[in-house]
């Protein structure tokens, strides 16, 4: 439990800080575009009252989408404790602090804070995201590939049979 913890917090750290600085700090907010190395990286503002794309985006879905956030986060937690691989864990551990800082910016901004804007070999990509959206998206990537199923742990330890 303390390993997820640790990286869901760490993600969630890691995303706050890093809207802190390019949109606060840097002002993004205000200017709109910053061209870091163009096109691959550019730091272009978007506020995003939705899901991925916009979609689910309205008046009542901000409330709706904190509570799916903290609600998916707890559920994940819980299930994600009996994992005997470590790196299930730190995946888990991503996308609860990545859902948790998306819903934050909800609370405090009324949309998620999306910067992030990456092209490359002439496709133009209109979307921005965010880190949290990359720790989410690593984290299910390594939920799918590396998680446990605790019922076939227990199921093996009995069987003596333990992977």
């Amino acid at each position: 439990m303390r390993r997820i913890l640790t990286w869901a917090a760490l993600a969630f750290a890691i995303d706050q800080l890093s809207k802190v600085i390019v949109v606060h700090a840097m002002n993004l907010k205000t200017v709109g575009v910053i061209e870091v190395l163009p096109p691959l990286l550019t730091f272009r503002m978007g506020w995003n009252e939705g899901v991925n794309f916009g979609l689910m985006s309205g008046a009542g879905a901000r409330w709706l989408l904190v509570a799916v956030a903290i609600g998916v986060s707890g559920l994940l937690l819980r299930w994600a404790r009996g994992f005997a691989r470590p790196v299930g864990q730190i995946a888990a551990g991503l996308v609860i602090g990545g859902a948790l800082a998306n819903a934050l910016d909800r609370v405090i901004y009324g949309a998620v804070a999306d910067f992030l804007n990456m092209s490359c070999c002439g496709i133009r990509n209109p979307y921005a995201f965010n880190i949290a959206d990359v720790f989410i998206f690593a984290g299910a990537f390594g939920l799918i590939v590396w998680a446990d199923d605790p019922k076939k742990q227990q199921a093996g330890k009995a069987d003596g049979k333990t992977p």
